[in-house]
């Protein structure tokens, strides 16, 4: 699905709370699919501007120029940083059927489909949290997600995407906290579950 999409355009809209990394995250996955020769756009829509407070991040990619400059209304991927936001908010709203979404969340795909909160689409689930407390010393699910991401959705090269992160992240972090963000989106991109 996302690979033909990809020979157009394919949206990536991103769930969470202020605080959580996910404008990070969409600007990361920008990052590494410029490194892949990609055109791209990452960019948030904030709400009220405080920590907790429910935000979208968007990213989109393609193998040509973008040309439209508007918010993703009909994601092909749904990331959700934060599980408390999928009774709250319609984070399928606009993804077509065989959409992808992935959510961060320490229950399996078939627990979540039974809430009815997610309808629709293709679901991953990956405990992002709980990886990131272990591998970072936080709880900051925005750099997991980016291995689940990629593994759900083969957009890009998980070598491409480490690498792009290491240069990123080196320019404002020590190398332990770099080296724990690498093995977050690692153990990620393993450990991530389909239903």
């Amino acid at each position: 699905m996302v690979e033909a999409a990809l020979s157009t355009m394919t949206e990536i809209r991103w769930h969470a709370r202020a605080g959580q990394g996910a404008v990070t995250a969409a600007k990361i996955t920008a990052e590494a699919a410029l490194a892949q020769g990609m055109h791209f756009q990452a960019f948030p829509e904030y709400g009220p501007e405080r920590t907790g407070a429910p935000i979208q991040a968007f990213t989109r990619l393609a193998n040509e120029p973008i040309r439209i400059h508007s918010n993703v209304e009909t994601p092909e991927v749904v990331a959700v940083l934060d599980p408390t936001l999928l009774g709250m908010v319609d984070v399928t709203h606009g993804m077509p059927d065989d959409g992808i979404i992935i959510v961060n969340t320490d229950t399996d795909p078939a627990a979540i489909r039974a809430t009815g909160d997610v309808n629709g689409g293709q679901l991953y689930t990956i405990d992002a949290s709980a990886i990131a407390l272990e591998t970072i010393g936080r709880p900051m699910p925005n750099t997991p997600m980016l291995g689940a991401l990629v593994r759900a959705t083969g957009l890009l090269d998980l070598d491409n995407l480490l690498d792009d992160l290491r240069k990123t992240f080196s320019k404002k972090f020590s190398d332990k906290i770099v080296q724990g963000n690498v093995d977050a989106v690692s153990r990620a991109y393993d450990e991530v579950i389909s239903e």
